[in-house]
């Protein structure tokens, strides 16, 4: 009987609820709290927003002024970099030497400096031509002669050497050298343009197609120096070197592209760094370029 009763006793004791002592505190946050701390995270974040969407249409605000005075002065900006649209020679000479000097770690002095002169040793694009157009600008470098000297087929006697164009377009790859060729089609119907690059072409079928009379040229630079090197491409005749300053999907330039850029300044302090300052021969920069600080001793006009 004893045992029963005990058990009967604990099984109250554990249906009778605990009481609460008068100063214990709620362990959870109150509903009022919650509420008040949500309303004011709240707020906070739209204030953020509201003052993030100001900064933004003010600065969008300012950018759209400031590509507007830009486009007037032939200038683009992409990616926070000032790109020239069609450089004048000087700011393509600019561009250029500061490219010669940070790709090959040197640094020319003022005597050497000097004797670069825009005048000369770049070509001005023309200012009424189309950006996609090289044909167009090629007609202006070359002046009234352009028929002549682009265009007309016949080798002559004594005057036009085989394998020896005028102008000799480089590029950054083959796919890009088409487009070039694409673009100079208007002077290339009756002597067609011989392909420079090893991409599906042997270097057997160009030796072949530079024994007869070539005005235009476009390539790579490795394949470039290697037929010169075969002394199958010859240089006596050239006018007029295209770089081009196009960029890939991946934002690389015949500059920038650490092989290519390698490749092309062996082939230019081989075989185009003599002639361009003998006045032999003048390089046009064709695309947009970034905007160098002109140095008081670089790029002088005369």
């Amino acid at each position: 009987m004893g045992s029963r009763k005990q058990k009967n006793q604990k099984q109250q004791l554990s249906k009778t609820p605990t009481k609460k002592h008068k100063n214990q505190k709620p362990l959870g946050p109150r509903k009022s709290d919650t509420g008040n701390s949500n309303s004011n995270s709240k707020s906070t974040k739209f204030k953020r927003i509201r003052k993030g969407e100001k900064k933004k249409k003010n600065q969008s605000k300012e950018y759209k002024e400031e590509r507007k005075e830009n486009e007037k002065k032939g200038v683009k900006r992409e990616n926070d970099a000032v790109q020239v649209q069609q450089p004048t020679p000087s700011q393509q000479l600019s561009y250029f030497l500061h490219q010669y000097q940070s790709a090959n770690g040197i640094q020319l002095s003022t005597l050497e400096l000097e004797s670069f002169k825009a005048d000369t040793c770049m070509v001005e694009l023309s200012q009424v031509a189309a950006q996609n157009n090289l044909g167009e600008h090629m007609k202006t470098a070359f002046g009234s002669s352009f028929k002549e000297v682009l265009c007309e087929k016949q080798l002559g006697e004594g005057n036009v050497d085989p394998g020896n164009p005028a102008l000799l377009v480089i590029s950054l790859s083959a796919l890009r050298s088409l487009e070039l060729l694409r673009e100079l089609r208007p002077l290339t119907k009756e002597c067609h343009a011989v392909k420079l690059f090893s991409k599906h072409m042997k270097i057997e079928e160009q030796v072949s197609f530079l024994k007869n009379r070539v005005n235009v040229a476009c390539g790579t630079p490795n394949r470039i120096k290697k037929l010169i090197d075969m002394e199958a491409l010859g240089l006596s005749r050239l006018a007029v070197i295209v770089l081009d300053m196009h960029t890939d999907v991946k934002g690389y330039s015949l500059f920038t592209l650490p092989q290519v850029r390698e490749e092309f300044w062996d082939l230019y302090k081989s075989y185009i760094h003599p002639r361009l300052l003998e006045g032999d021969l003048r390089i046009c920069l064709y695309g947009q370029i970034p905007a160098i600080r002109r140095a008081p001793t670089e790029a002088k006009d005369n």
